[in-house]
């Protein structure tokens, strides 16, 4: 039993667990004094001055971006700490990394896909946009997605690379919009008559601006109608209220002043 205890003894003082127990505490130290800096550069991009004049979505992708580089280089210092050879780990990620790489070519693309949304800016985080068959507000741009909130709160996350390479519709750049509003008329009804109806309706509404003034005009004559459209302009703000009070507002009018809308008919005629 003497025997026994001597040897454990001797391992724990030993000057080879002396050094590993050194090198362990100091890897945390590492760890620890790491994550402060990287949360430090992180808050930094926030508040900085330097990055002041950066938009918010360059913002988040550098915090993504540069987050992730330090994370690395941390993990590569405290290998170094613990004595394992860091070239030879070099050599094999960098050998995974070339087939993790071919098999990751998607992954590599959202990258460059993130970047290209960055530094051309066809979109900000906040904006409004269209593109994907997406349709919804930006929250973020990260290093391989790009997330959107829909109108009905749910949260869509799309590669930097899908999103990047196709159609991208921004509706927040302009403050102003136009909006246009295509009703069917009868061929019986007044064209005269609407048109006054549909201009006191837009006139009837502050929101509306009188300079662009709003426009009515015939934009087609269907088989069993006549398509007339009100054309106004609005604040990017007040584009789905005015969309919605209008449509109530321009139906109850017509009802008012008899201006018919037809459903689709055909006239037969049979001939003896």
């Amino acid at each position: 039993m003497g025997e026994f205890l001597e040897k454990v003894k001797n391992f724990f003082i030993s000057e080879s667990t002396v050094n590993l127990i050194v090198k362990i505490l100091i890897a945390l130290v590492v760890l620890i004094i790491g994550k402060l800096i990287v949360k430090s550069i992180v808050k930094r991009i926030d508040s900085g001055k330097i990055f002041k004049r950066s938009t918010k979505t360059v913002r988040l992708f550098l915090k993504h971006l540069i987050s992730i580089s330090l994370y690395i280089l941390i993990a590569v210092a405290i290998i170094s700490i613990l004595g394992f050879d860091v070239s030879a780990i070099s050599a094999a990620i960098a050998s995974a990394g070339l087939a993790i790489g071919l098999a990751l070519q998607g992954g590599l693309s959202n990258i460059a896909g993130g970047i290209m949304l960055v530094g051309f800016k066809p979109f900000e985080v906040g904006d409004f946009v269209e593109g994907a068959g997406i349709s919804g507000t930006v929250t973020d741009i990260g290093l391989f997605y790009t997330t959107l909130t829909t109108p009905d709160n749910k949260k869509v996350v799309v590669p930097n690379a899908t999103m990047s390479n196709s159609v991208v519709t921004n509706y927040s750049v302009h403050d102003t919009r136009r909006m246009d509003f295509d009703f069917t008329i009868a061929y019986t009804a007044s064209i005269d008559t609407a048109r006054k109806v549909l201009l006191a309706c837009a006139k009837s509404d502050e929101r509306i601006f009188t300079d662009p003034k709003p426009e009515v005009m015939i934009t087609a004559h269907n088989d069993s109608s006549v398509t007339i459209r009100l054309r106004v302009w609005v604040k990017n703000s007040d584009y789905w209220d005015v969309n919605f009070a209008m449509m109530e507002q321009v139906k109850r009018s017509f009802d008012e002043f008899g201006v018919e809308i037809p459903f689709p008919q055909v006239d037969v005629h049979i001939a003896k």
